[in-house]
């Protein structure tokens, strides 16, 4: 499967078992837990990735992005597995 048979270029949301999931969440929440990683981020930039991840967690479980993938860090692991 290619990126567009999932989502064509003329398109910025797909519907999953009922779940939008936008064009870019993947890629989003890769920048975000980066941000999280990362021990040098200001507390503004850590708060404003939790939000982001909370937000896009709906989206990416509807994709099975962690059905697929672990995450590797071990502290954002727990917290990601915490939120439900």
């Amino acid at each position: 499967m290619r990126a567009q048979d999932m989502l064509p270029d003329h398109l910025d949301v797909a519907h999953i078992d009922g779940v939008a999931v936008r064009k870019g969440s993947v890629a989003a929440f890769l920048a975000n837990a980066r941000t999280l990683s990362n021990p040098h981020a200001d507390d503004e930039a850590r708060a404003q990735a939790e939000q982001h991840i909370r937000q896009a967690l709906p989206a990416l479980r509807a994709v099975g992005l962690f059905d697929v993938l672990e995450i590797r860090d071990p502290t954002l692991r727990g917290w990601i597995d915490s939120i439900g």
